[in-house]
């Protein structure tokens, strides 16, 4: 769950659609960009289908995975905290697997000097990095104070990953709730913050080697010290000073198909659930309005674009996310 690559620049070129475009002066900085174009996603906010079926305790969906004693809940139990000091961090996965559908969280990130500090939110077919196992990243990569928030994405099949996005946000994660999700199909993983899309990882329909889509998996959350390598690539290092480093969760929200051994029947639907039905193979229009200004203004490094890494791109580099 790690990119261990020079830390590409922060530098992006920020440029609105006609249509889009704010009336604002010449020199406007480009994070004035990205709030305007926050107020215009909130005045338009695209809602996908969340009909979920999981939104209750902590309890009832999650357990534990190490340092009890770095979780912690507000009093109404609604928010749950996990905490990172020198000693360890905390984790917890849900009690079931799944295989395809909505997966949903609210975080907000760990705010003001998180250098080292990784947020990790996942799926992963195992709780521990098996040789064999499937994986879907999001990870926040902390920051010295002042500087943008990192998103980096991640997918692994039986054990190959290799497949790293980094986007900017639009906002500071630290400073309110926002939700991060994935939409999983057997035609599409879809990353998406804020019902925005950031990423489309698409499958080719063939037997492959890259697009995660026959073992089910369980969805993880965890914070832990990555200053060997999160921010500028291991040259900021953590300030244990700083300490206790704290993300926040709420608002959990599954739409999935429980796995079932030996084959639950909902993985091979597509009328019974919505996020298997045709409208969820791929990007409306409006998504892929979205998408395409993501695309042009936010992403830091992808690796269909590093040719120095892989002088031949991997097979799915060719598929299009518009499709």
């Amino acid at each position: 769950m790690q990119l261990l690559l020079r830390d590409p620049s922060l530098e992006a070129s920020f440029s609105f659609p006609k249509v889009l475009q704010p009336k604002m002066e010449r020199r406007a900085s480009p994070m004035a960009t990205l709030l305007f174009f926050a107020a215009l996603m909130a005045a338009s906010y695209f809602i996908i289908s969340e009909a979920a079926d999981s939104k209750g305790s902590f309890q009832d969906n999650f357990d534990i995975m190490w340092s009890q004693e770095h979780f912690s809940t507000s009093p109404d139990g609604q928010i749950w905290y996990l905490s990172l000091d020198k000693e360890t961090g905390c984790g917890f996965q849900t009690k079931q697997r799944y295989r395809f559908g909505w997966f949903s969280m609210k975080l907000k990130l760990v705010g003001g000097d998180s250098a080292g500090v990784v947020t990790a939110y996942y799926m992963c077919t195992e709780n521990g990095a098996g040789p064999t196992r499937d994986e879907l990243d999001i990870e926040f990569l902390g920051n010295r104070t002042g500087q943008p928030y990192l998103i980096q994405t991640n997918a692994y099949k039986n054990g190959t990953g290799g497949r790293e996005m980094r986007h900017m946000l639009w906002f500071d994660p630290t400073e309110d709730f926002h939700s991060y999700s994935v939409l999983w199909n057997n035609h599409q993983i879809v990353f998406f913050v804020d019902s925005t899309p950031v990423r489309v990882f698409k499958n080719n329909g063939e037997a492959n080697n890259f697009f995660p889509n026959e073992k089910p998996m369980y969805l993880f959350s965890s914070i832990w010290n990555a200053d060997d390598w999160a921010t500028r690539g291991g040259l900021e290092k953590t300030d244990w000073k700083k300490a206790p480093f704290v993300s926040s969760y709420k608002d959990f929200s599954v739409d999935g198909c429980q796995w079932e051994d030996p084959y639950p029947a909902c993985v091979s639907t597509t009328t019974q659930n919505w996020w298997d039905q045709y409208s969820a193979w791929h990007l409306s229009d409006s998504q892929k309005m979205d998408y395409a200004w993501v695309q042009r203004n936010l992403v830091i490094y992808d690796y269909c674009k590093d040719y120095e890494r892989y002088p031949t791109l991997p097979v799915e580099c060719s598929l299009s996310p518009w499709d």
